[in-house]
């Protein structure tokens, strides 16, 4: 390793102009060249703006740099206009960020953005540039890269999206390459081919990398050292063996507990012999776009004559990568989505009645979805969300005793009353998941089909959700159909779990067995990844 670091952040300050609000204070840390260096902490701490300054991507009438300075082989990256930064950016430094369908202009071909990096710092032929890149993509794990070449963003899946973003950074190969979170929204089979990838790529051309994320696991496998941030932030930094067995400072001790603790509370199956939720037989399938105008429709096949039961206070996990029916089937089972098959709620056949008849029994089955943001409306306050299935299934409630269960349930997922008139922008992740919850819970309900909800979450609050669960799930004998690629989160939540694949079950049976005997390949590898 070379004496003098590639990258030295000095002493860094960084300040919101229109708020006056500080984010970054004094932070220093070097990079040296062929490093791979975790820059990690919970949203909010500094992590992304600090890594966004490196390429002055930031608004400079937004922002201000108080103290510090950005070296890069010696140059002050602070000094720098405009003019030089674009010589900077994709040439000696490049950035992956962590929406490739954001980070992609979604009304051109993927060649077309592809090549751009090398006409501008290369001056390289279009010919050129396209065989260059066709290279990298194959280089990248893309299949069929003249397919890719010429698809749009729409028309790729998010590993292959994500693919194409490192292709494009790596084109005119920089020394230096900024990962913001490149695998959040990925499955755990994926996020284990990106990170391999990442470090064949910078095994391959001798680049440093500084990634940035929330997740331990993932810092484990690929990080030579680590830097922690809270609150804007430099709370500690050490190489990975270090950090993971002894951590010295208490946000990392308490960043490294907040793992999903195993559940302890096992499931008497003995005395529950009849299923709340029934399933049999149950098919979904999705008519496509014909290809050409004298070719026959397609048919999709999203779930796939599956079985299945859930008993009262029972919490059943279905795992699967995208794309493999979880959340379609449990849309089927709510009636939400057109299925065959029979299903049966508490014995009563729920196939075949009509919305009208199947409205004043929905109250019973209620749904938390995995981005709160979107599915709690913009315009309506805290109040009127939670007390709005109140007006609909127990009309006869006069408006004070609406309030009175309102504020009970806000206490009941931790918030307080001075919540109600407020609007969803104004809170956290984790707060607008718990007003979701409470949503879901102050009908009463008897099955809660959970769909990722603590994926958007950071670690400690995904464990603080978690235990609300938990805890609701006790007081209140609810069952819960637990949707997530997250293995960790199914360990500690689910009684029993069912792994899909495809639209079919491919193995399924109580959690510690599944986990600690799996008998199916692709359970195997699933539990491989998520290690």
């Amino acid at each position: 390793m070379n004496t003098f670091p590639l990258l030295a952040i000095e002493h860094l300050s960084l300040t919101f102009t229109h708020t006056q609000t500080t984010v970054v204070h004094d932070v220093s840390f070097n990079i040296h060249a062929g490093e791979k260096l975790a820059l990690v902490g919970e949203s909010g701490s500094g992590k992304s703006v600090t890594a966004m300054s490196i390429l002055r991507l930031l608004d400079h009438q937004q922002v201000a740099y108080p103290s510090g300075k950005i070296d890069f082989q010696g140059r002050n990256l602070l000094k720098f206009n405009d003019a030089q930064m674009r010589q900077i950016r994709g040439k000696e430094i490049s950035m992956i960020f962590q929406e490739p369908m954001t980070a992609l202009n979604p009304v051109y071909p993927i060649g077309k953005q592809l090549i751009e990096p090398l006409i501008i710092h290369q001056a390289a032929k279009k010919s050129d540039a396209k065989q260059r890149m066709l290279e990298l993509l194959a280089l990248t794990g893309i299949t069929d890269p003249k397919r890719c070449f010429n698809a749009y963003p729409h028309q790729l899946s998010g590993g292959q999206r994500q693919r194409v973003m490192i292709a494009m950074a790596l084109a005119c190969q920089p020394k230096l390459l900024i990962a913001d979170e490149p695998t959040t929204a990925l499955d755990v089979t994926i996020q284990l081919q990106i990170i391999e990838l990442l470090n064949t790529m910078q095994k391959t051309f001798g680049m440093a990398v500084l990634l940035i994320t929330h997740d331990l696991n993932m810092v484990k496998r690929f990080a030579d050292r680590i830097c922690v941030m809270q609150t804007g932030r430099l709370v500690e930094q050490a190489n990975t063996t270090d950090l993971f067995t002894q951590p010295q400072h208490e946000y990392t001790q308490h960043l490294l507990n907040s793992q999903p603790e195993a559940l302890q509370n096992p499931f008497d199956y003995v005395h529950n012999s009849e299923p709340l939720l029934d399933c049999e037989s149950m098919s979904c399938h999705f008519i496509l776009n014909r290809e050409g105008l004298f070719r026959p429709k397609q048919k999709f096949t999203a779930v796939d004559k599956v079985d299945l039961h859930l008993y009262s206070g029972e919490t059943l996990g279905i795992v699967g990568e995208s794309g493999s029916g979880k959340t379609t089937l449990g849309l089927c089972m709510l009636r939400l989505q057109t299925a065959e098959g029979v299903i049966k709620f508490n014995k009563q056949r729920l196939d075949g009645l009509s919305q009208s008849k199947l409205r004043p029994l929905r109250r019973h089955f209620q749904v938390v979805f995995q981005d709160p943001y979107s599915s709690l409306s913009p315009r309506m306050t805290v109040e009127q969300i939670i007390g709005e299935g109140l007006e609909i299934h127990y009309p006869q409630l006069r408006r004070q005793e609406r309030r009175e269960k309102i504020i009970q349930i806000l206490q009941e997922v931790g918030l307080s009353t001075d919540m109600l008139r407020r609007y969803p922008h104004e809170f956290s992740g984790g707060q607008r998941q718990r007003i979701a919850i409470a949503r879901a819970v102050i009908l009463e309900p008897r099955l809660i089909l959970l769909d990722e909800p603590t994926s958007a979450l950071d670690v400690s609050v995904q464990k603080q959700v978690l235990t609300l669960l938990r805890d609701l799930q006790k007081k209140h004998n609810i069952s819960y159909l637990f949707i997530s690629h997250d293995l960790k989160v199914i360990r500690a939540m689910a009684h029993r779990v069912i792994v899909m694949k495809q639209g079919q079950f491919v193995e399924q049976g109580k959690t510690e067995t599944l986990f600690n005997n799996p008998q199916h390949p692709y359970t195997q590898q699933l539990l491989q990844a998520s290690l």
